[in-house]
């Protein structure tokens, strides 16, 4: 036999999802662009508007006041995203953005993405980008019948991501500065 054919590919680890946010704000025009930024750099998926649940006076938020946009994406679609918006932080991440299940990252500015040109109706926003990972089997948790729960010998570490992010997308880790 094969070592390929050896290895368990109920181990193997595959992107499940892609999410870019994007807070902007309570101001309603900020949120336009937010959300007219997602659509151009995610390819025209659909972006939904983001809206506070909870009322707080001192930052002038009510429950249902829009204050951001997210788009998710699945598939070959957002593989191919991944590989754009790591090359905006130079495919260098820091080791404490991994966390169980996947990592998340920032992108300062918009225009670092390669293919994505500065609109000057946009101006310069930043986003957050979360990647959700997963093994073969994770649909047992979500099912609408029979549901169970994930073994932990099926569940994908910090460290599994990491290792992972290394090896197939060339991810390198970051130094941590220190702040004064």
């Amino acid at each position: 036999m094969k070592p390929e054919a050896m290895s368990n590919i109920m181990r193997k680890i595959i992107v499940d999802k892609i999410t870019l946010n994007i807070g902007a704000g309570t101001e309603a025009e900020n949120v336009d662009k937010a959300a007219a930024l997602l659509k151009v750099i995610s390819g025209g998926a659909k972006v939904v508007k983001t809206v506070c649940t909870k009322r707080i006076a001192t930052w002038k938020l009510r429950p249902g006041l829009p204050v951001g946009a997210m788009v998710t994406l699945r598939g070959k679609k957002a593989e191919a995203l991944l590989k754009q918006v790591l090359q905006a932080v130079s495919f260098e991440i820091m080791p404490k953005s991994f966390m169980e299940n996947g990592f998340s990252f920032g992108i300062k500015e918009y225009i670092d993405i390669p293919r994505i040109k500065y609109d000057p109706k946009i101006g310069i926003l930043g986003l957050d980008v979360t990647v959700s990972l997963k093994r073969a089997g994770f649909r047992v948790k979500t099912r609408k019948i029979r549901k169970a729960r994930i073994g932990p010998a099926q569940r994908i570490s910090a460290k599994d991501a990491q290792a992972w992010a290394q090896e197939t997308l060339g991810v390198k880790m970051k130094e941590e500065v220190e702040r004064l």
